[in-house]
């Protein structure tokens, strides 16, 4: 089956729809093209046109095919609840407009967890109710995605929430039927967490719809966890490198996927400081490079 590559605008710094730092839509889209991906995500809802008959035209003017989104947002917190629902349905609906499938969802990062990225002896666990909770929006917004969007929600592991390390992945997974969650597994975000990316996908591999292809430079990790740094510092400081400059063996994940029959999307992502990003563009370009020469070519 063919692996297909993409980009999502977060390599371009683009985290929140709202950020003044945010390169314009059209750019990123032109630069990915150029930067030679078929397709891309449509980062935090609001960036792109929620109108699909723009943001349809812009795609298909330049060959790309939106591949999904993610919803980025604090489910931790049962105080934002109206936020996070706000956020799914938009997304799930710009998802279904243009064709998408893959609606990934992540707990973004929690002031309460900020402070421990990388460090699991050291991270605040939710209590109990907390959990239950926690676990149950997540549930809602699956459900809601694959039952009235027949999207395939995935979730997706990321420093400094409260799906991080890999216990908190296996518990989750083991609460929520795999009909109505998958797992989109990010390989720099399994790294930052100390799990080996390698090992999860020989255990999860059916369970496996999605993924997002990151690197993390080793020699920044160990500085960042030693210094106790947070994650907005530590991706200032550029622990997230171009592929095939860090500690992950691609062509290893490669020949995981391809033995598993793997078919569909991948997703570049570097997460970056805006304020720091010296050229997105050619950062795209380097990394889709890579992956041509361990036989990514579609």
């Amino acid at each position: 089956m063919t692996i297909k590559i993409g980009n999502a605008p977060c390599s371009w710094g683009v985290e929140f729809a709202d950020d003044p730092r945010n390169p314009a839509w059209q750019d990123v889209l032109d630069q990915c093209r150029d930067a030679g991906y078929r397709g891309i995500e449509l980062g935090p809802v609001g960036y792109m046109p929620e109108d699909p008959v723009e943001l349809g035209d812009a795609l298909a003017a330049r060959g790309l095919e939106l591949i999904g989104g993610v919803v980025f947002r604090p489910f931790h917190d049962p105080g934002k609840w109206d936020e996070v629902q706000d956020g799914a349905m938009r997304t799930c609906k710009a998802l279904k407009a243009h064709g998408a499938t893959h609606l990934v969802i992540i707990d973004s990062i929690s002031p309460r967890r900020a402070p421990t990225a990388g460090r699991p002896d050291e991270a605040v666990a939710m209590t109990a109710s907390e959990w239950s909770g926690f676990r149950d929006r997540i549930l809602d917004v699956a459900r809601m995605a694959s039952e009235d969007y027949g999207l395939t929600p995935a979730i997706h592991p990321h420093a400094a929430g409260f799906l991080d390390f890999e216990p908190e992945i296996e518990r989750l997974l083991e609460e929520i039927d795999p009909a109505l969650l998958k797992i989109c597994l990010d390989t720099g975000h399994s790294l930052y967490a100390g799990f080996d990316p390698l090992a999860f996908m020989d255990r999860y591999m059916e369970r496996i719809s999605y993924m997002h292809f990151k690197d993390i430079d080793p020699v920044v990790r160990a500085r960042v966890i030693a210094a106790r740094t947070d994650f907005y510092q530590a991706c200032g400081d550029g622990i997230f490198c171009n592929l095939g400059k860090g500690a992950v063996d691609f062509p290893a994940v490669k020949k995981r996927l391809e033995t598993a029959g793997f078919g569909g999307w991948c997703t570049v992502e570097q997460d970056c400081d805006p304020d720091k990003a010296q050229s997105p563009l050619d950062d795209a370009i380097e990394n889709r490079t890579y992956l041509r020469t361990i036989g990514f070519e579609a």
